[in-house]
């Protein structure tokens, strides 16, 4: 059976906004600002090829963080990091503390309270949000 016919409504619309496939380089990157001055960001096309649905960049840093991010949200339904390269160590609220390695993913779920604690001196990891906005509050640390 063909599962392509199985398709969501939703996957449709995005897939009929472009009418090729969008391509991004390493070679030509397009570094974009982002929400964080000390990593470089780098748009992989996709937040323009799906009309806003989706936004995927890779993320990294050239020196390790030099200090915690503060605990925080992002205003999205959800925010998925795949870790390239490098380590990164993410603290939840009742939770054990979270430390991707290259080849580990984690999906934040929108309005998650959290913290980003170090890195290691270089990384690189894929961060995919939905909807392609993606605000980033402070909040109060939970407990």
């Amino acid at each position: 059976m063909n599962d392509i016919a199985a398709a969501s409504p939703a996957a449709a619309s995005i897939s009929s906004r472009a009418s090729i496939p969008t391509v991004a380089k390493k070679s030509a990157a397009d570094y974009v600002a982002g929400r964080r001055a000390f990593f470089k960001y780098r748009d992989l096309g996709v937040t323009a090829a799906t009309g806003g649905k989706l936004r995927a960049q890779v993320t990294s840093a050239e020196a390790g963080m030099s200090q915690p991010t503060g605990w925080h949200v992002h205003k999205c339904e959800a925010q998925l990091v795949y870790m390239l390269s490098g380590w990164i160590e993410l603290e939840f609220a009742g939770e054990p503390l979270c430390r991707l390695e290259a080849g580990d993913s984690i999906l934040i779920p929108g309005d998650t309270p959290h913290n980003e604690l170090r890195t290691s001196d270089t990384f690189e990891l894929l961060e995919v949000s939905l909807p392609a906005e993606m605000v980033t509050e402070p909040c109060d640390a939970p407990g």
